[in-house]
């Protein structure tokens, strides 16, 4: 008899954020995929949840694939997490879902909801958000400037993740592609030192070269419609 695959998204900071669905299935599965043993482990232990721990990320090849379709064969539940959020978005763990759905057809795929920086940023943004494009972690290299150019052109709210290292070469670009349109940069969302930032590309680089401290953790970059 196949197993189950329960998708679970976990806290992206404040660790309060978990829902009891969540809780309740991390207790009952019989193996935990995370990224990180480490970073789930925080988690674990603040809820006294003791399973067996399986890593899974970017690196894991096809032998850890095989080994968690075997464990589905045998009947096993399995958890899948993430280090921070909702598997599958920007992750991972979209790769590992698409295998088993493939290999395991029959095998039950639930999905158990929680957070993600996604829309926690966009609920707060105060941008419109009927219509909005998610283009997930900006290309390091190839293809960044034309996507820029074409974000200049998109007339719908645009979502994406950029990480503390690039957001000034970031907003730099964008500066010249998009000069008048309002960017919000939020970061360390659900954190006690949670803040968003609000302004043109240009306005944000004088607020930062003001205050070099804040670029600091992963920053969910929104702009608003043209």
């Amino acid at each position: 008899m196949n197993g189950k695959l329960s998708v679970i998204g976990t806290p992206i900071g404040n660790l309060e954020d978990i829902t009891l669905r969540a809780l309740r299935v991390l207790k009952e599965a019989d193996v935990i995929l995370c990224e990180d043993t480490r970073m789930t482990k925080r988690l674990l232990n603040k809820y006294e949840i003791q399973n067996e721990l399986l890593s899974y990320h970017s690196h894991s090849g096809l032998a850890k694939v095989d080994k968690i379709i075997a464990l589905l064969e045998e009947g096993k539940h399995l958890a899948l997490v993430s280090d921070a959020g909702t598997p599958g978005i920007s992750d991972p763990g979209v790769v590992l879902v698409g295998e088993i759905q493939k290999v395991l057809p029959d095998v039950v795929v639930e999905s158990i909801p929680g957070p993600s920086a996604l829309t926690t940023a966009l609920s707060i943004a105060g941008v419109p958000t009927a219509k909005f494009v998610f283009l997930g972690f900006l290309p390091h290299k190839k293809g960044r400037e034309t996507l820029f150019r074409e974000m200049g052109e998109e007339e719908r709210t645009i979502v994406c993740y950029e990480s503390p290292h690039r957001i000034l070469k970031t907003l730099e670009s964008l500066k010249d592609v998009m000069p008048e349109r309002n960017i919000v940069l939020a970061h360390e969302l659900t954190k006690i030192h949670e803040e968003l930032f609000r302004g043109t590309a240009g306005e944000l680089l004088r607020q930062f070269e003001e205050n070099p401290k804040a670029v600091c953790g992963e920053f969910v970059m929104i702009v608003e419609p043209k």
